[in-house]
């Protein structure tokens, strides 16, 4: 009689395995189908909380969709808080890249601390340098644009070589040819 309970018990386990996994997969679907709609088109594929959340505060007004135009002259749009800050922002476009990267590619290692060395977020004349700055105090809102610029110590250090006689004996010409060269560079990776 033992042996007849045990069986009936593993059938249940069975069709409960079976019920979970059809309720998964029909989830599944239904999440899919749902993340491919063009009116959520903005939600990223594998959402975290942060990203409904952020997306949630932006439809009533507490985020904003910032603009991040790179040097190629080609734009993609994040979202942060009204009370976001430099990092925040920073933060925003890791995540942005890092997920187009995934989708393209696959796994592609890109070292952030580089990148933000070489590379600094301008609006308007201002530079933002200081992560711990508010966006807000720049004057961005919704629908603001930010530029991805060299950062300034790189271009600054190219224009003391072309009319320095110390600074690596660059001509004019060919300081402005190691500039170009190095902005197509950049412009083939990631910004």
């Amino acid at each position: 009689m033992e042996s007849s309970g045990g069986g009936k018990r593993e059938e249940e386990d069975v069709g409960s395995y079976n019920s979970n996994n059809v309720k998964k997969a029909r989830l599944h679907s239904t999440l899919t189908a749902l993340l491919d709609d063009p009116i959520l088109a903005d939600v990223p594929k594998e959402p975290t909380l942060s990203d409904v959340d952020t997306l949630i505060n932006l439809e009533l007004g507490s985020a904003m969709r910032i603009s991040v135009i790179k040097l190629d002259s080609t734009s993609f749009d994040v979202a942060v808080l009204n009370s976001a800050t430099v990092k925040d922002l920073k933060l925003a476009i890791k995540k942005k890249i890092n997920d187009m990267e995934q989708s393209k590619m696959g796994h592609r290692h890109i070292s952030w601390k580089h990148v933000w060395a070489n590379f600094c977020l301008s609006y308007y004349n201002d530079k933002l340098i200081n992560d711990g700055s508010a966006l807000q105090d720049f004057g961005i809102h919704n629908n603001s644009q930010v530029l991805a610029l060299f950062f300034l110590g790189f271009v600054k250090f190219i224009l003391d070589c072309i009319g320095s006689s110390t600074c690596l004996q660059f001509s004019d010409f060919e300081a402005l040819l190691f500039l170009l060269e190095g902005m197509t560079q950049f412009e083939q990776g990631l910004f």
